[in-house]
């Protein structure tokens, strides 16, 4: 059997080599992504695979895994998300440029399966990345 931080580490590179099948047998039958607004994908397996294939064939995200911490059945990770703007799905036309998108993930597993995923995108660092956002400071106020 492997421990949590076996699998979480298995899924990602599943994503990174583009073979999601291998998952379905590490993921709880009711798993739910509590990223994901209610009732746009079916829970467990076939749910999540689905939204793992339009990450990567979509958005061709690779992850570069920073720190795991593992406390019991909770696995949280760290990582940046390397991919491409290929979509309007933040609210801007599809730029075709590169982005390197630091998230946060933390998953619950359950009888050896991931059972649960939140996850943490800093979308806005992908905007600005991609020209869609100017940062600006406020100004300060003299001393």
């Amino acid at each position: 059997m492997s421990t949590p931080e076996e699998i979480v580490r298995a899924i990602l590179q599943a994503m990174n080599d583009r073979d999601l099948e291998r998952i379905r047998d590490l993921i709880a039958p009711d798993f739910v992504d509590h990223g994901l607004p209610p009732g746009v994908v079916p829970p467990g397996p076939d749910g999540y695979i689905a939204t793992l294939t339009w990450v990567t064939e979509v958005l061709q995200v690779r992850y570069e895994i920073h720190d795991v911490i593992v406390d019991g059945d909770d696995v949280a990770v760290r990582a940046t998300a390397h991919g491409v703007h290929n979509t309007d799905h933040l609210g801007v036309p599809a730029t075709g440029k590169p982005f390197a998108m630091p998230t946060m993930h933390q998953m619950k597993f359950r009888d050896g399966l991931m059972a649960e995923h939140w996850g943490i995108r800093d979308e806005w660092s992908v905007l600005v990345q991609v020209g869609a956002l100017v940062p600006s400071l406020p100004e300060l106020a003299p001393a």
